[in-house]
């Protein structure tokens, strides 16, 4: 009964969207309601209002610190350390507040996997940082960085129920970010190359 209660609160933790609520903070539009209409950071960041766009990132990475760390801090198991993880992803990719729209998850599975290992989660970061830099696609950085999580996760180590759940929660990325896929295939995603 208790296991069930760990990942009902890791998915509740997981439902908040910071995107909207530090667009509510800041009056700034509703994040689904411009742009890509993702509630995440770089969407937020389309406001023009960065520090809105940086309360979004690490709130929403934070939420999945949080979950996976109270679950180590508590001993939980490590099957169940792993399902703590994919269901604070799920609530935020399905948050119930929300009517089960939610952000595309790479900002609290970046929160995820430095729970797993912070030097995992930091060669992730600057994986993401590097492909960003170079091309200044944030789906492609992100599309990237979760492709290549797993390869990290085994070359650090971590133990293998995070593994399985690094590869699930790439997975999951991957296949939210298939309309962004298909408009890098065409040549039409947006890219940050021309902002200013």
């Amino acid at each position: 009964m208790m296991n069930v209660i760990y990942i009902l609160f890791s998915y509740l933790i997981g439902a908040i969207s910071f995107g909207i609520v530090m667009s509510r903070l800041f009056s700034l539009p509703d994040p689904r309601t411009i742009g890509s209409k993702n509630p995440g950071a770089t969407n937020v960041l389309r406001t023009g209002k960065k520090l809105a766009a940086l309360l979004t990132l690490l709130g929403d990475a934070l939420k999945g610190s949080l979950t996976v760390g109270l679950a180590q801090y508590f001993e939980l198991s490590p099957v169940m350390v792993a399902l703590v993880a994919i269901a604070t992803l799920i609530g935020h990719i399905f948050p119930i507040y929300y009517g089960f729209k939610g952000g595309k998850g790479v900002a609290t599975a970046a929160g995820i996997l430095f729970m797993f290992s912070w030097m995992m989660g930091f060669t992730v970061l600057a994986i993401w940082f590097a492909v960003f830099i170079i091309w200044r696609y944030s789906s492609l950085a992100a599309i990237i960085a979760a492709s290549l999580s797993p390869v990290m996760g085994f070359f650090y180590a971590i133990d293998f129920y995070q593994l399985i759940a690094s590869s699930i929660i790439a997975l999951i990325l991957i296949l939210r970010h298939i309309d962004n896929i298909k408009r890098l295939i065409n040549g039409t995603e947006s890219s940050f190359r021309e902002k200013k």
